[in-house]
């Protein structure tokens, strides 16, 4: 089975810098850079971490799902859920921010079972890579539905 790059190599770090330039450019123009990867739209979580209470900003792939929100804890297909999906999934609330400027008060809950199949045959759609991710690892990889409160 192929496996993802550790987390101690360069694709990663690069990774880290290229989130934190997105998350700048995000919110200096209101997502009209930084709005999409590879033609799939993006959003900015927010979440705090539960170990350390420093409030985070992770951009994420999303798909609308009127009227919820979903995105993935993919991490590349690593072995280990991003830490954003430990933080949130500890969280009661929280609020992302859409291209345009508009934020949103949402609930986060994991899909399972046939949402969850059906979730991740359209994410698959929205973002190709999800696919090869779910082969480089032996954990389900976590689809989470962020509910509008």
């Amino acid at each position: 089975m192929p496996k993802a790059p550790p987390a101690s190599s360069p694709f990663w770090k690069l990774h880290r810098h290229g989130a934190r330039l997105n998350r700048v450019l995000f919110r200096w123009s209101g997502g009209r850079v930084g709005g999409t990867f590879r033609g799939a739209p993006v959003l900015l979580l927010d979440h705090v971490g539960r170990r350390s209470g420093v409030p985070r900003t992770n951009p994420l792939i999303y798909l609308d799902d009127a009227p919820n929100l979903v995105v993935v804890g993919s991490k590349g297909g690593t072995d280990t859920h991003p830490a954003w999906f430990h933080n949130l999934m500890s969280m009661p609330m929280t609020e992302v921010e859409l291209p345009g400027g508009v934020r949103r008060r949402v609930r986060p809950r994991v899909a399972e079972g046939e949402e969850r199949e059906r979730l991740w045959g359209r994410l698959v759609q929205v973002y190709r890579p999800y696919a090869a991710y779910a082969t480089y690892t032996d954990r389900e990889i976590p689809v989470v539905v962020l509910e509008p409160m």
